[in-house]
């Protein structure tokens, strides 16, 4: 009989134990490099905005980051990217969606869209399409490039791309977190010379991780990764209401 009860009791704890993990609320995350998690990431020094998450989240959010390098909105949908987490995606969850940087690339055909047509439709399936399964979609601008002219400004290069995504979210009601707006105001107030830091400078030789000398403007350090996180964790608290008891 005692030998009945603890079997039972095993049985009712594991019953417990994976109802409370069935009910964890995923967070999923689409997009490009500046997203997406790096390999190495213990000595590689450059690291996606995404990849920094997980740790202003509580462990009942659990961060799924499914941004990759070099990926488009087309790309993303061509490669059954997007058809891999409509598998798995539920009820309650999220679904981060930040495109842009190579849909502009007009020279590669599988990646390049139209701002205005292929780029608006894929963010309206996105969009569409998590909600059918009870799950709630959040549209994000992309980060600005580290583009300072002779004169100090900070010049865009996503031209109309951060516009549809306003317009999307507006006319569908999505909520939109502006980190084109935000990483402008961070790039300005490092300054010229101290926004380096926010991504990949390196003489040659002074990081191991690289051969030699390193001057990349687009893609974040571990720093800027983090910045950029905070930002994003800031306007989740106010237009996402829902997330606000996941964030630490």
């Amino acid at each position: 009989m005692r030998n009945y009860i603890k079997i039972n009791s095993i049985v009712l704890l594991l019953v417990i134990a994976t109802s409370c993990m069935a009910q964890n609320t995923t967070i999923y995350m689409i997009g490009d490099s500046t997203m997406a998690n790096k390999k190495d990431p213990e000595i590689n020094p450059e690291h996606g905005w995404g990849q920094v998450l997980q740790q202003y989240f509580k462990a009942d959010a659990i961060i799924d980051n499914r941004a990759v390098n070099g990926r488009s909105s087309r790309s993303f949908i061509a490669e059954n990217r997007w058809d891999s987490i409509l598998k798995t995606l539920k009820k309650g969850d999220y679904v981060f969606i930040q495109f842009g940087h190579n849909d502009q690339k007009e020279k590669s055909p599988d990646r390049y869209t139209n701002p205005h047509v292929t780029y608006r439709h894929n963010l309206i399936k996105f969009v569409e399409e998590t909600r059918k399964k009870g799950a709630t979609p959040v549209l994000f601008s992309s980060i600005v490039r580290r583009n300072f002219n002779e004169e100090g400004t900070l010049i865009d290069t996503h031209g109309e791309y951060p516009v549809e995504t306003r317009l999307v979210a507006l006319e569908y009601k999505v909520p939109f977190i502006d980190l084109q707006y935000f990483t402008e105001r961070l790039e300005e107030s490092y300054g010229v010379e101290g926004s380096k830091k926010l991504h990949l400078h390196f003489a040659a030789g002074e990081n191991a991780y690289y051969k030699e000398a390193k001057a990349d403007d687009t893609h974040l350090s571990a720093l800027g990764a983090n910045e950029v996180a905070k930002l994003a964790i800031l306007e989740l608290k106010k237009k996402v209401p829902g997330l606000s008891r996941f964030i630490k």
